[in-house]
């Protein structure tokens, strides 16, 4: 494991920062998903629509109110957080190994940029396309359904806060890969199961003692759950509380994605 040279910030010519290199960085990673938006935004939509249609057809005249709320109203956060964290993790983790299997990942790591910028640069891209799909679907939701968020405020910070967690999770995904079965793997055996079994069609509520004490312990359950909140007003657990753990997590995330990056893990031979 070799460690990828790099100087003190503080001894660079440009200073501390390298605001041109982490603006190009961040402007590329944007530009990743908004040249083919048909199938990094667009995509993602229709599947969130569908999710909705299907389960408001299949089971929301039946269901009836989850937590005070219909069902389909109950749902519609819980899609619109699960949809945001899937493209975030989708943004960093494609970009990474696409650039590992072409093998240009040397075009990112020569420029005098440091780990953090690194960080920073992969992060804003994640960051922003979970921010796009957030803001798409919340439209949609009120042109539709008549659904406005009750907590605007809320509502943003956890999307933000659950696209920089996936983005960061999304980097340790992308190092540790070096082809696309193994990104296949992690996002069908990890971030699925994540995102379907933290409260996004359901009450934790309702679960037996056992998943709802396991269900506590999953970061994105307190992601989904102040989105909730967010839009509908009624969380189940203390939206302050899921606020202090997602942030956590999420710091926890990105200080273990700079660490990598800074040795070079599976980055160079």
């Amino acid at each position: 494991m070799t460690e990828i040279p790099h100087r003190n910030p503080a001894e660079r010519r440009f200073g501390a920062v390298n605001w041109i290199g982490l603006y190009t960085l961040c402007r590329r990673e944007v530009l990743r998903f908004t040249t083919v938006w048909t199938q990094t935004l667009l995509a993602p939509l229709v599947t969130a629509g569908l999710f909705l249609l299907i389960f408001t057809i299949a089971i929301g005249p039946t269901r009836g109110e989850v937590m005070g709320v219909p069902f389909t109203q109950f749902i519609a956060p819980g899609i619109l957080m699960m949809t945001v964290i899937q493209n975030a993790f989708a943004n960093t983790s494609s970009s990474i190994v696409i650039s590992k299997v072409q093998g240009n990942i040397v075009d990112t790591l020569m420029p005098p940029l440091a780990p953090f910028e690194l960080v920073l640069g992969y992060l804003a891209g994640g960051v922003a396309r979970g921010m796009v799909v957030a803001v798409c679907i919340t439209l949609a939701l009120a042109l539709t359904t008549g659904q406005m968020p009750q907590h605007p405020l809320v509502l943003l910070v956890f999307v933000i806060l659950g696209g920089a967690f996936m983005s960061a999770l999304g980097m340790l995904a992308g190092l540790w890969s070096n082809k696309f079965d193994q990104m296949a793997a992690i996002t069908n055996f990890i971030v699925t199961p994540l995102a379907f079994l933290s409260g996004t069609f359901y009450s934790a509520q309702a679960l037996p003692p056992l998943m709802y004490t396991l269900t506590h312990f999953n970061p994105v359950f307190y992601l989904i759950d102040g989105a909730r909140y967010g839009m509908l007003g009624t969380s189940d657990a203390s939206p302050a509380i899921g606020f202090v753990i997602a942030l956590g997590a999420t710091a926890a995330v990105l200080l273990a994605a700079w660490a990598l990056i800074r040795t070079g893990w599976r980055l160079k031979a």
